[in-house]
């Protein structure tokens, strides 16, 4: 395998403004390729009746088997969003985006088919999410990119937020507690610092032919925002 020499590595913070520019737009441009992807994928997995399959699976199973995907759900996001790390590999880039979109879709695809056939709910919750979480996504983004302060801190911040919230689920199994309106509001609040984190880290520690591997972790936080949005939504 052939690796990128140092010159290479250089962040695009060191580039021009235009070079930053192009690799910002290469960076949405596959983080919106990876949501259509997720869309495909999840489209696929609800015509096949496998959405239905794995829903009914999980309402036979009970609560122990709901939580389980939430931890299922916690672990990639959190491994997705903490450890994108080849970037000196563009199949493994692509692979890792196309591979996060498959697996969210199917982690997704219970809970959405819930949150779609719900009686009183509908797709309106889900496409309200989805809205809220967009406008959220779009907010944060503004902030980590007009403010001048360093947001490396949030890191570890993110890192012992997702194990905390990991164990929480392990207890919740164990002992039969009740992960409510609370546990999701600071997952979402966990969510919007990884988005803050990861948005500001792509610009400063990313080289400019990394725009693959920065859509990955963005879409990773993105999707796990998504997830406690509808929940509380769908909470009823």
């Amino acid at each position: 395998m052939t690796f990128p020499s140092q010159q290479t590595m250089t962040p695009v913070i060191q580039g021009s403004e235009e070079d930053r520019a192009a690799f910002l737009v290469r960076v949405y441009q596959h983080l919106a390729l990876a949501v259509g992807a997720f869309i495909v994928f999840e489209t696929i997995l609800f015509q096949l009746g496998i959405a239905k399959a794995m829903y009914e699976f999980f309402a036979r199973s009970g609560g122990v088997a709901w939580l389980l995907l939430l931890g299922g759900f916690a672990v990639v996001n959190w491994f997705t969003s903490m450890s994108v790390s080849k970037l000196d590999n563009p199949a493994a880039q692509y692979g890792g985006l196309f591979g996060i979109s498959l697996a969210e879709a199917a982690i997704f695809a219970p809970f959405l088919y819930y949150a779609f056939n719900r009686p009183g709910g509908g797709g309106g919750d889900v496409w309200a999410a989805a809205v809220v979480t967009g406008i959220m996504f779009a907010a944060l983004s503004v902030v980590a990119f007009v403010t001048r302060r360093d947001l490396s801190f949030l890191r570890p911040l993110i890192m012992w937020g997702g194990i905390a919230a990991i164990a929480l689920i392990v207890i919740s199994l164990l002992f039969g507690m009740q992960l409510g309106l609370l546990f999701s509001v600071a997952m979402i609040a966990l969510a919007g610092a990884s988005i803050l984190y990861q948005t500001q880290n792509i610009v400063r520690r990313y080289p400019a032919w990394a725009h693959v591997g920065a859509a990955v972790a963005l879409f990773g936080s993105l999707m796990m925002m998504f997830w406690y949005v509808l929940r509380i939504f769908s909470r009823n």
